[in-house]
Order: structure tokens, then sequence, then C-alpha cells
């Protein structure tokens, strides 16, 4: 009987080493319990759009692996700058997730430097990239300009009638790109919508335009626009005739892909961003998710984080060369 005692009581300590180990583990590690409330997915822009449709495609898989609610918010307004002062008042613990586009962070911080209440890459943690998608270089259907060489020509021969379209700086930036490599003159004319900016090359208002895959990709295949070049590194599924700006002749033109990423607040715990990033980009890898998000003409993504981040900090930098050597000014 002494025996047994002589055993159980090393056993029973032993437990209770552990036990306690696993309750300071619990406590040292932020990870552990979370999330233990729903997550609320952040959005700068209205329903229906690309971002939008990102998230609530990515959404509901998060919420299986985690096992709480995704809840998608858009707080439109100021270019999406409304919902990233929102997200960076809120607690810092991993609940408040911003979906957040390169044209409403890298650009603005390019075009805005020193004046916006934010950095993508220090008042903010990149966590992965979700999706992205090309821009598409696009002139009138119908007409004498059938390739990129064409329509660079024909704007060097015919200034008067050389004008652009753009509703964003995104757009305004890779057009004017586009004018510095070839040396093809053109006059910015805003639109409100990506949508009206392919309607004026419908028209004839405008000569050519940079909108992004999803807009152009079925007016293209109604014969409503040409689509010149995409600007990736490869030709896109829906447009498999269009060559790629490389192909084109204008490797110069380098158009990165258009993204859109998840990020957390600065200053979160890095066990639970590593835990948000792992569950994100398993939902991204998901073949159901992954079908989903190339319907809508989006690439699925889901690298890494520091990759991501090192992404958006060169995006920033060709950015700012862009708007310094073709001296843009911007409204903020």
């Amino acid at each position: 009987m002494r025996s047994m005692t002589m055993i159980r009581a090393p056993l029973l300590a032993a437990l209770a080493l552990a036990a306690s180990m696993a309750g300071a583990l619990a406590q040292s590690d932020p990870a552990v319990g979370y999330p233990n409330k729903p997550i609320h997915f952040v959005l700068g822009f209205a329903a229906g759009g690309g971002t939008d449709l990102l998230a609530r495609i990515v959404g509901p898989k998060l919420s299986d692996i985690l096992g709480q609610p995704v809840i998608v918010e858009n707080r439109t307004g100021a270019g999406g700058r409304l919902a990233v002062d929102y997200v960076q008042s809120q607690p810092a613990d991993g609940h408040t997730v911003l979906i957040g586009a390169i044209g409403q962070l890298a650009v603005a911080t390019a075009i805005y430097p020193g004046k916006l209440s934010f950095h993508p890459t220090r008042t903010l943690m990149p966590v992965t990239m979700l999706g992205s998608y090309p821009l598409v270089l696009s002139g009138p259907a119908s007409g004498e300009i059938k390739t990129v060489a064409e329509l660079v020509a024909f704007g060097k021969a015919n200034p008067d009638k050389s004008n652009y379209p753009t509703s964003s700086p995104a757009f305004t930036i890779a057009s004017e790109l586009f004018k510095l490599k070839t040396g093809m003159p053109g006059q910015p004319i805003p639109y409100r919508s990506t949508n009206e900016m392919v309607l004026s090359v419908v028209g004839g208002q405008t000569l050519f335009a940079f909108p992004d895959s999803g807009i152009v990709v079925p007016m293209a295949q109604g014969g409503k626009v040409r689509a010149l070049a995409v600007g990736s590194s490869s030709r896109i599924p829906e447009l498999p005739d269009t060559p790629t700006l490389a192909e084109a002749g204008r490797a110069d033109v380098d158009l990165k892909a258009q993204w859109i990423g998840a990020f957390l607040i600065a200053g979160s715990p890095p066990p639970i961003a590593k835990k948000l990033e792992t569950a994100l980009r398993q939902a991204v890898a998901d073949a159901g998710v992954r079908e989903r998000i190339r319907g809508i003409t989006y690439f699925p993504e889901g690298g890494g984080a520091e990759e991501f981040r090192t992404r958006i900090d060169g995006d920033i930098q060709i950015f700012s060369n862009v708007v310094k050597a073709a001296n843009l000014k911007f409204e903020q």
C-alpha cells in the first residue's frame, strides 16, 4: 500500500506541474484563446465591388477554420481612408481586420507622403495578400488601333485626341507610367467610376485606359472595347489572345498586379497575427474558395506576411518614382 502511495505521489505532482505549465502557456501565448469573439472584416469600399466580393468569399471559410463568425463591414469614404482610421482606433487584439486595396494604401501613401494618418507597413501590419488582378490596356474596338505599337503611334501623331480617363490615382499612375516609357502624350479626364472610364473609350471621348480586368473582360468579350495588353506577367484565361505588355514589346511598362490583402493594427501580438495569417492562407488555398475567386476574374494569392510587406514597400517606391517623374499633383 505504501508503494502505491509512493508511485501516486510523483504522478500527481507531475500532472499538477503539467496543468500549471499549460495554464502558464495559455496566459503567455495570446493566440491560445484567439479568436474568442467575432472577427470583423472592415472594408473602405461599397458592397458589390471587388474588395467586398473577395472578403465575402474568404470570410465564411475563415469562420469555419477559426470557429468564430466573420462579419463584413463596409465603411466607405475618403478613398477608403475612413475605414483605415476606424481599424486603427480599435483594440489591437486581432478581431478587427482591414481588407485593404493597393490604391487605398500603397498608392495613397505614394501620392500623399507624410500627410496620411496611416502607413501600410508601419501603422498597419500586413498579414497576407488575398487576391490580385491585372490592369488591362484598353482601346477602341473599331478603327486602325489593334496593337500597343499602333496605339502609341496614333497618340503621337494625334496629340489632341490622346486623352485617357481616370477615376482613381491608381489608374492615373498606370497611364502616366505608360506615357513616360513610350513617349506618348495624353491628358487625364476624370470620371467617377471604372465603368464610366471604359464607357468613355467605347464612346470615343478618350483614346485609351488602364482599368481593372473585372470591368474590361465582359466588355472586350462583347466587342465593345479592344483589350490591347494585360499588365501582368502572364496572359489571363478570360482574354487568351491578348498579349502581356512584355509580349507587346513594352516590358519597360512594369505594371505590377493590383492586390487586395488583410491587415492588422501594428502592435498586434505576433502569435495572433501568425495564427490569423495561417488561417487566411488555409482559407485561400481551399479549392472551392479559389474557384470562386477566379470567378470574379481575380487570382487567389495567400503568400506570407513578410513577402507581402516587401511587396507593398516596393510598390510604394515605384509609385513615388512615377509621381515625381511625371510631376503629378493630387488633391487630398
